[in-house]
């Protein structure tokens, strides 16, 4: 690697800034000037985010631009970060259109991050309300625990809010191992499997059992947008929308420092963005407003009027995720299962009615929203 003979004109400056001669030592200070030169003139686009960036974090403060503006020594004297800069700091507002370059250079990579985003929400959602199996499976929950309770002043449930899926593998069966999520999931597995062999006649009552299973098994998959959701904060992509909109500031501040005998195709480059990018963010927001609201209605789908306690807009997919989670482990165990039959009676289990909006709202069953937050109970 060359080695400079250097004199600091700012003293500590070469430390604090020398990530960027490191990274460019083995190039002309000459050549890397021309570059950003046409860059800051002529072509915004010719220069990579991370050079950008790096141009950006070396910035000098004003006390330091003042020095190197007034500087009229032998320019070779000084060190090669200072070089480096005097020439950048020749082109006016420099810094300022570094700043603009950087955020159209990852315009488009983060645009597509929240379209991307945005439509996994849309997705998720609709996976969750039009899940046949998802459905199936809690109309299943919902009749085994009416008829565990059958009797009793909860016998009748109409709804249950989804977090009580997560506790559905508490609750023992009489032999102290088997669940009620076990239990759930072999009724469901011998519906399913009897569908299989209704349609072929020649499969064995085990093969169906095991095509079952595979369908239960292939929920967590079936959901997969739902777990992908889970993992987001919707605070994050909100502020995400918002610092994409005052990067705009950037480009506009820039935009007025233009002078009628300013050369080059910079400025006409960057008025072409910002009105494109404009635009771009215009539909970004309406993406974020329509992912959002059916967000909205898929909770309210599922968790009537209870949505507004929710402190997390997204909860309602974390409680599928790690329900998901829990299925499949239960999923496997039964497979494991042998010869093996669930706890025979249903009355070993018992259940309360939770309240909320009817899970099966779509079924017209009727609508009651009373406020207890009860939870299933052994």
């Amino acid at each position: 690697m060359k080695r400079f003979n250097e004199m600091p004109l700012m003293g500590h400056y070469l430390q604090k800034k020398k990530r960027i001669v490191y990274l460019y030592l083995d190039f002309s200070v000459c050549y890397i000037s021309h570059a950003i030169l046409f860059a800051l003139t002529g072509n915004p686009e010719s220069l990579g985010a991370e050079l950008l960036e790096t141009l950006v974090k070396m910035a000098p403060s004003k006390e330091e631009e003042i020095k190197l503006l007034e500087y009229s020594g032998d320019i070779s004297k000084l060190g090669s970060a200072e070089r480096f800069l005097k020439t950048v700091l020749d082109i006016p507002f420099a810094f300022k259109r570094i700043e603009a370059m950087l955020y159209r250079a990852n315009f488009d990579t983060e645009v597509k991050y929240l379209r991307k985003s945005f439509q996994t929400l849309e997705e998720a959602s609709e996976e969750l309300k039009n899940s046949r199996l998802f459905l199936k499976l809690l109309e299943a929950v919902l009749r085994t625990g009416n008829r565990m309770n059958d009797g009793t002043n909860r016998g009748d449930a109409k709804a249950f809010k989804l977090d009580t899926l997560l506790k559905l593998v508490d609750i023992k069966g009489t032999d102290g191992k088997t669940t009620l999520l076990h239990f759930v999931v072999q009724e469901i597995i011998r519906s399913e499997g009897a569908g299989t062999d209704s349609a072929n006649g020649n499969l064995k009552e085990d093969d169906f059992r095991k095509q079952g299973l595979q369908v239960v098994g292939g929920l967590s998959r079936d959901l997969s947008n739902v777990k992908k959701a889970a993992g987001m904060d919707s605070d994050v992509l909100s502020s995400y929308v918002s610092k994409l909109e005052l990067g705009l500031e950037k480009v506009r501040l820039v935009l007025q420092y233009e002078k009628p005998d300013m050369q080059g195709n910079f400025f006409n480059s960057m008025r072409m963005f910002l009105k494109d990018a404009e635009e771009e963010i215009a539909k970004i927001k309406a993406y974020e407003r329509k992912a959002l609201l059916q967000v909205k209605e898929v909770t309210e789908y599922f968790h009537g009027n209870a949505t507004k306690e929710e402190a997390h807009p997204f909860r309602i997919f974390m409680i599928v995720r790690d329900f998901l989670s829990i299925l499949d482990h239960v999923c496997k165990e039964v497979g494991q299962m042998q010869d093996r039959t669930m706890v025979g009676s249903a009355r070993s289990f018992r259940i309360s009615a939770t309240a909320s909006l009817p899970v099966l709202s779509r079924y017209n069953v009727g609508q009651d929203a009373s406020s207890d937050d009860e939870s299933l109970s052994p």
